[in-house]
């Protein structure tokens, strides 16, 4: 029987979605992994016996040596767009077919301005409070509390202007902001054609910009791209938020950015080496937190296991038929 393992469900959910239906049929058993494995050892113990490799975006890396020491692994499908979390040559130096799906802008965009709405707001400090029994209240001392700002007749900024900038612009403009964005031809044509203005000028933008975003997708050349020199130019009251990855700001940017009073606060929902990355941020007065939940929405999950199973299913009714 073939083995079809996925890795990292974090909340125990793969095996209940209705996607799980294409698997029906087949000769094979489905293994889902809930615990993050550490180091290859423990990746190549839990996939010996797997034939198919589901791997739920870049929770994963799969490396070289991995490939190399499981002969019966024939397929590699990745969740989402494919990323450096696979090792591609390995792959085709040991004859395993790897797959892709595609990206969902509506999750992350949502999840993005929920973000925005909550750290504007304060409102996490707020709840907090209020389960210890105080009121109306963000801080345990009243000597800390600040209250929150609307977003009505700010400016945000958007760094990539692509499928999910555009969608947390329309979101901007929706609330009354003024939208501004920066990044390469693309961005500025379409921001222009959305009728937002594009600053072309990099310091300007960051200066500008009251609640700024990050939708910069993952390349050699962005990586680092956010500097401690940009975040300087931010205004002390204004909010950084980056959805996107982690790995777009330089390492020990933000702390250090929010050590010198600019900018004022940041949501984060993406770290550098997750889950155990978070710690650095975590319980910082002006750091709001969430785990990597951009695209970990129902819809999506079904979306992307649907592409996922129906490449299972796909590449096992191949192989059966010879």
């Amino acid at each position: 029987m073939n083995r079809i393992t996925v890795l990292d469900d974090y909340q125990g959910v793969v095996s209940r979605l209705n996607a799980t239906r294409l698997l029906d049929g087949l000769d094979a058993e489905l293994q889902v992994l809930n615990t993050p494995l550490e180091g290859d050892a423990a990746l190549i113990d839990a996939l010996r016996h797997t034939r198919c490799l589901v791997l739920i975006r870049e929770r994963t890396r799969i490396s070289a040596e991995v490939i190399a020491a499981l002969p019966q692994l024939g397929l590699i499908v990745q969740t989402g767009r494919l990323a450096a979390c696979i090792d591609l040559d390995a792959c085709t130096r040991h004859g395993v077919t790897v797959r892709e799906g595609s990206g969902n802008p509506i999750a992350p965009a949502e999840l993005t301005w929920a973000l925005v709405l909550a750290a504007s707001r304060r409102l996490v400090p707020y709840v907090r409070q209020l389960e210890a029994g105080r009121w109306q209240r963000s801080a345990e001392r009243r000597e800390d509390e600040s209250l929150g700002t609307v977003l009505n007749g700010r400016t945000l900024g958007i760094w990539g202007y692509g499928r999910i900038g555009a969608r947390v612009a329309a979101f901007g403009r929706a609330f009354g902001m003024r939208v501004i964005a920066h990044g390469r031809d693309g961005s500025a044509q379409a921001a222009t054609q959305a009728g937002d203005h594009f600053v072309a000028d990099r310091k300007a933008f960051f200066a500008q910009a009251d609640v700024l975003s990050l939708h910069l997708r993952m390349t050699p050349e962005t990586r680092h791209i956010v500097t401690a020199s940009d975040l300087a130019a931010m205004q002390p009251h204004a909010l950084l938020v980056n959805t996107s990855r982690a790995e777009l700001v330089a390492p020990g940017a933000v702390l250090a950015a929010l050590a010198t009073g600019r900018p004022g606060s940041a949501a984060l929902d993406v770290f550098e080496d997750e889950p155990g990355g978070v710690q650095a941020y975590l319980g910082h007065p002006r750091i709001l937190c969430s785990p990597h939940l951009g695209f970990v929405e129902r819809d999506t999950y079904e979306a992307y296991f649907n592409n996922a199973f129906g490449h299972v299913r796909a590449y096992l009714s191949a192989a059966a038929a010879h």
